[in-house]
């Protein structure tokens, strides 16, 4: 028969309840796990609902959603089959690792969901190109594979982040961190915030997390004391209706918000305005925020209008053009530079350039091309010989004042014409054009550049065609059509919208240069700005007339490769920058820029000194005002991908404690007759004790152990006082202690099982109420250290660990002290021997 306490049969003969609770006092039955798995999809689904926005339409969600699900229902289902919480948390990662294999490496893949090693090769590929994606292109992003993974395997992680705070921890509310962490992308990268939908079916999800902790009874495992109470719903209702009106009003007047209804219109952007160009050419959004920030000021002595080039972007793998920096190659210092190819002009044009850089901050340095030498920056910097770019090494632009001394040579529509010699020491990177280019460029290329003999004729045609009448300048246009970026796809829609804005068109041009075989880039930068009416001293230079340009002025346009004159600019963007006299048509006016607003205040070609501009319109640059979008993407996701790291190591000590105690606690046969073993829960109730100050003795009795305990200041009813104050433990602990030592006693010492299959032990839901009443009332009476200390970094574990850990230096330290024991008797042995043969 079942062994139970004859004491609390004979104090109370009535059959003793059972707390109500999931799977009768555990998680193994019962609707709980369900119920909880739903929620918990659900508030995520909901928060992955605001990256609409961030990621460009919802071709995207059906792979959330399934990744979502799967990983959910995979670990409910582990709980119904009473699996320890660790091995739900790792069965989560692994039906994770499953359905992302299944959705995305299909191919590539053992039985199409088994990673083999052609899947990590595809993994690295699709990291890559989502790196690309963050780093290069502007929300919304186009919701390729490689984006599309990282988003599914971030929820996912997500979603056993939410359930491991929700369930093994006990700590329902604080799972809302986890969803937080989601809905912090696009309150800062999306224009009108998270949005009402996504937030509103996230709060839904949240609040049935927590009622689902209120309405069923906690486990005794878990920790949590959520037990359903008289009035919770009233509370609840309140508490609720207080953070919604916090979280409406509160940030209005919290700094980092823009101003706005959250959570429709209101944009986090804690790290303040950005002053600085972004060089992966990101002009989405920052496009629409005009602003005057970032100014630059600079003096020369050009005859004609200048372009500040930042950065080069070459690489463009269908999806993005992006800055290829060859770290392995880069030059330190900047006081002698070289473009590294033969320029064959017969004339050179030097010029001398004072740049102020304000509050202007990059990592790098806008100059006029090409630079041969820079003197007096502060700090690290090198220069990549390819592109001549400029960047910090531990530093950046902001608070710069520097010379440059640059030289292009003098061109000429006559020494471009003739300029037809094959290329020559160019990268491939600058020629390869993508294999994947949409018919609608190839073809338009082709028909463009048909009547064209030279590159330059070809080069020349392609600039008239995008500046022609059929192609207007659009900061809204873009985002109407859906094609804010600048890969393929969307450089295909720009030429059948025909309206754009720079991006696109220096995108448009490249690209069609590369297909006709002449090396092409992008440069970014700023276009030339205005005069401010002040001078700079110069030594050797006079004084110089000063200009100014700020985000009014940033700028993209495309650099052509001709042989023995290096890299060309050319600029086919309608109304912004100025087109230079060598690209201009015949039939075109003197002038040299189609933007009378930037023409005006500029340096006059005869080199007189012009009287200072209105500034023009607020044309907005790239990067500079708001954040960029997809800048601000990515130390987001590592920044949620650190903290969910850090989060599941610092709760791995509680999460084994847990399966360690379900695992002890666990009872064998079936329905209430399964039995818990007495030696498994005594060492619970050791470790126990242990977490919370108590230690069992090696040559202590069972019994005397318990009496300690029973008598330990852990057991007073006050936290502090000693055992002799008249505060000792409830009638119910010193019971269920009792008990406890009784079934141990029992089945140690007592008459062991009849042979007509009779066991012993104790029943599984009793083991589970008195662990959890010793638990409850150790917690109760523990100070705030003491609770943390025990919730937290439980000594029962660490000591486990500090011995498994300690096991090779303690094997180490052994074995160096059997060397030595050896090396001194060899010592010893060969000194006497030495010490004979001296004495013979």
């Amino acid at each position: 028969m079942t062994l139970t306490s004859q004491r609390q049969a004979e104090a109370d003969p009535r059959p003793q309840p059972v707390p109500a609770s999931p799977g009768s006092g555990r998680f193994g039955a019962g609707p709980y796990p369900w119920v909880m798995a739903g929620a918990v999809a659900v508030s995520v689904c909901g928060a992955s609902l605001s990256l609409n926005g961030v990621l460009r339409g919802w071709a995207w969600f059906l792979p959330v959603l399934t990744t979502v699900v799967v990983v959910s229902l995979t670990m409910a289902l582990l709980r119904t089959f009473r699996a320890a919480p660790v091995l739900v948390a790792a069965g989560g990662l692994v039906s994770l690792a499953f359905i992302l294999t299944f959705t995305f490496f299909r191919r590539d893949s053992i039985a199409g969901f088994l990673p083999s090693q052609a899947t990590l090769d595809a993994l690295g590929r699709y990291l890559r190109r989502a790196g690309e994606t963050v780093l290069a292109e502007s929300s919304p992003v186009a919701p390729n594979a490689g984006i599309v993974l990282v988003t599914c395997a971030a929820l996912g992680l997500v979603v056993i982040l939410v359930d491991a705070l929700a369930l093994p921890l006990g700590m329902p509310a604080t799972s809302g961190l986890g969803l937080l962490a989601v809905l912090v992308v696009p309150a800062m990268i999306k224009p009108q915030s998270v949005g009402w939908l996504g937030f509103v079916v996230t709060a839904a999800g949240y609040l049935v997390i927590l009622a689902c902790s209120q309405w069923f009874a906690p486990d005794a495992r878990t920790q949590a004391d959520t037990a359903r109470n008289p009035g919770q719903i009233r509370r609840a209702t309140l508490t609720g209706a207080v953070a919604l009106v916090a979280t409406l009003l509160l940030q209005l007047v919290v700094p980092g918000f823009d101003q706005g209804t959250f959570p429709q219109g209101s944009r986090l952007n804690p790290w303040g305005t950005a002053t600085g160009l972004n060089p992966m050419i990101s002009l989405g959004n920052s496009l629409r925020t005009p602003t005057g920030e970032g100014r630059i000021t600079y003096a020369t002595n050009a005859t004609t209008p200048l372009y500040l080039r930042s950065v080069t972007v070459d690489r463009f793998d269908g999806e993005s053009w992006s800055p290829d920096d060859r770290n392995s190659s880069r030059r330190a210092g900047t006081g002698r530079m070289d473009v590294g190819h033969e320029i064959l002009a017969p004339e050179q044009i030097r010029q001398v350039t004072v740049v102020n850089t304000g509050d202007f901050t990059s990592p790098y340095l806008p100059v006029p091309y090409a630079p041969e030498s820079v003197n007096g920056l502060t700090g690290r910097w090198s220069w990549d010989p390819a592109t001549l770019s400029i960047k910090g090494t531990d530093t950046n632009s902001r608070d710069q004042q520097y010379l440059v001394q640059s030289s292009v040579p003098k061109l000429t529509t006559e020494l471009l014409d003739t300029s037809s010699a094959p290329v020559r020491g160019v990268p491939d990177e600058f020629i390869r054009p993508p294999s994947n280019v949409p018919e609608i460029v190839r073809t338009t290329a082709e028909s463009v550049t048909a009547n064209g003999r030279t590159a330059y004729a070809k080069a020349m045609a392609i600039q008239r065609f995008l500046r022609g009448p059929d192609f207007t300048y659009s900061l809204e246009s873009p985002v109407q059509g859906g094609y804010d970026g600048n890969g393929l796809s969307v450089l295909a829609d720009f030429l059948t919208q025909k309206s754009g804005y720079c991006i696109h068109f220096a995108s448009a041009m490249a690209v069609m240069a590369r297909l006709e075989g002449i090396p092409s880039r992008i440069a970014v930068g700023y276009a030339p700005g205005r005069l401010t009416g002040a001078t700079v001293s110069v030594a050797g230079q006079g004084a110089l007339p000063e200009f100014e340009v700020d985000a009014r002025d940033a700028h993209a346009w495309p650099e052509l490769y001709f042989q023995g004159l290096g890299w060309v600019p050319f600029e086919p963007t309608p109304s912004r920058g100025v087109v230079p006299p060598y690209a201009q048509d015949s039939s075109a006016s003197g002038g040299a820029s189609t933007n009378d607003q930037n023409n005006d205040g500029l340096v006059p070609s005869n080199g007189a000194t012009a009287t200072p501009a209105p500034a023009p319109v607020p044309l907005p640059l790239p990067g500079s005002g708001t954040a960029d979008a997809g800048n601000q993407l990515a130390p987001v996701l590592y920044s949620a991908a650190g903290v969910l790291l850090l989060v599941l190591l610092a709760a791995t000590p509680r999460l084994v404690r847990g399966g360690i105690r379900a695992r002890r606690l666990r009872g064998t046969g079936a329905g209430r007759d399964r039995l818990a073993e007495p030696p498994l829960v005594w060492s619970e109730l050791q470790d126990l004790a242990t977490d919370y100050g108590v230690r069992p003795e090696p040559s202590e009795t069972p019994r005397t152990f318990s009496a300690r305990l029973r008598g330990s200041a852990a057991m007073s009813q006050r936290a502090g006082s000693s055992p002799d104050s008249g505060h000792g433990p409830d009638a119910g602990t010193v019971q269920a202690v009792t008990v406890l030592t009784d079934a141990y006693e029992r089945h140690q010492y007592g008459r062991p099982a009849g042979r007509d299959g009779t066991r012993v032990g104790l029943p599984e839901e009793a083991a589970v109420e008195h662990i959890g009443q010793v638990q409850q009332e150790l917690h109760r009476n523990a100070g705030l250290a003491g609770r943390l200390r025990a919730d937290w970094l439980p000594p029962s574990v660490l000591s486990r660990w500090g011995a498994v850990a300690g096991w090779p230096f303690r094997v180490l330290a052994r074995a160096a002290l059997r060397v030595g024991h050896a090396a001194s008797v060899l010592w010893r042995r060969t000194g006497s021997g030495l010490r004979r043969l001296r004495e013979g």
